[in-house]
């Protein structure tokens, strides 16, 4: 009886296991070539996402709170600039940074300004009481 080993199923020649080499490298370039820019810009749309979070948050934030200082509560400010205590528990979701009121006769500025430059920006509402 003869058993000889099929042709097919021989052991791959020393040329083909370095072109099968070459073309795993080559593979695996062109697949960090395109992989790499979308984590880049992944990271970046993060970022970007969390600063309009923010600013939202912030916005939402002064605008209820300029509600109710334009329907009356402006009277128990005085006149110029101070610190201003907000009551919305969505200030824990914000960064690091500071109300500020800002009274002018019948004229109120409320500001937000984080402490931490993240692209958020400062988000300012003023209303000229009547």
């Amino acid at each position: 009886m003869n058993l000889r080993t099929a042709k097919y199923f021989s052991p791959p020649s020393k040329r083909n296991r370095g072109f099968m080499m070459v073309d795993l490298f080559v593979g695996m370039a062109i697949l960090a070539v395109a992989i790499l820019p979308l984590a880049f810009s992944y990271v970046r749309e993060t970022r970007f996402l969390r600063a309009e979070y923010f600013r939202g948050t912030a916005m939402e934030i002064v605008d209820g709170e300029m509600e109710v200082l334009a329907a009356g509560e402006w009277r128990d400010f005085p006149e110029g600039a101070q610190p201003y205590t907000v009551h919305a528990r969505a200030v824990a979701n914000l960064p690091p940074g500071h109300f500020q009121l800002t009274k002018t006769g019948q004229h109120l500025r409320l500001e937000w300004t984080s402490d931490q430059r993240q692209g958020i920006g400062t988000v300012i509402r003023e209303v000229t009481i009547k």
